[in-house]
């Protein structure tokens, strides 16, 4: 079995909280740790545990497999198929149609 990439992992908590414009301080008062843990998260001097990670997802408003989606052997563009999916259920239908559209386009 093999390890999982803590590095990658960690760029990707990093990079979908600062696409969501949220600080480190934002996410570790969501989870209840410090600000320090969600760093040495991020810059790969500890190990996310999954009880964190379940909540880092949860207040990021992401899925855990789109965290790890590096760490599969399978298509890693399923873990973005879903969150895709989960980001339009809540969209209203006319906002579908557009994005629909702009999706055809790409």
């Amino acid at each position: 079995m093999e390890e999982l990439n803590f590095e990658e992992i960690g760029k990707n908590i990093r990079t979908s909280r600062l696409e969501r414009h949220y600080t480190q301080e934002y996410i570790a008062n969501k989870i209840g740790v410090n600000v320090s843990h969600i760093s040495n998260i991020e810059n790969n001097r500890v190990k996310v545990s999954l009880t964190a990670l379940v909540a880092i997802c949860n207040a990021l408003g992401l899925t855990v497999d789109y965290i790890l989606k590096n760490e599969y052997t399978l298509e890693s563009s399923d873990a973005i198929d879903r969150e895709i999916m989960k980001e339009l259920a809540s969209c209203p239908p006319e906002k579908k149609e557009k994005i629909l559209k702009i999706i055809r386009i790409l």
